[in-house]
């Protein structure tokens, strides 16, 4: 008889937990019947005016929001426009001053050169006198010529 209890017992226990899993289930569509319900009465309490207005004032401010925007960026583009405009002309103003210096400093170069020149020029002719070389070519000096006239007189 203990082997028939024990199967009585385990048959009553399925029984249990059968009656158990439908008690879930049903409390589970009971639970999603109210919420499907509670929808249904929060849409057809909805004033349809009201959110038609909501709405109206949302993209009303979505409007300004983007006329905003789109100023700002005008007024971006043409700082934008000045800048470069500005940029074009501070460039030109550089490269004018920059050929400008370069001028002054080949000017500078070229007078330094002839100062140069001079001084060999001088030195050119401190040497000859040294030497006592005659020149052939360009004007004598005044002593040479008061020499070719000692010379002659003689």
């Amino acid at each position: 008889m203990s082997t028939r209890n024990e199967q009585e017992r385990e048959r009553l226990k399925e029984e249990y937990k059968e009656h158990y899993r439908r008690i879930k289930e049903a409390k589970e569509r009971l639970k999603t019947a109210e919420q499907k319900g509670k929808i249904a009465q929060a849409i057809q309490n909805m004033d349809a005016n009201n959110l038609l207005e909501s709405v109206d004032e949302f993209l009303g401010k979505v409007k300004d929001k983007v006329t905003h925007a789109e100023a700002r960026l005008d007024v971006a583009m043409d700082s934008l426009g000045d800048d470069e405009d500005s940029k074009l002309e501070q460039e030109l103003k550089k490269e004018e001053m920059d050929e400008t210096i370069k001028r002054q400093k080949a000017k500078q170069t070229l007078k330094q050169v002839k100062a140069e020149m001079g001084m060999l020029y001088s030195e050119i002719e401190k040497h000859a006198e040294e030497i006592k070389a005659e020149k052939t070519i360009g004007h004598k000096k005044e002593q040479s010529s008061s020499s070719d006239s000692e010379k002659e007189s003689t």
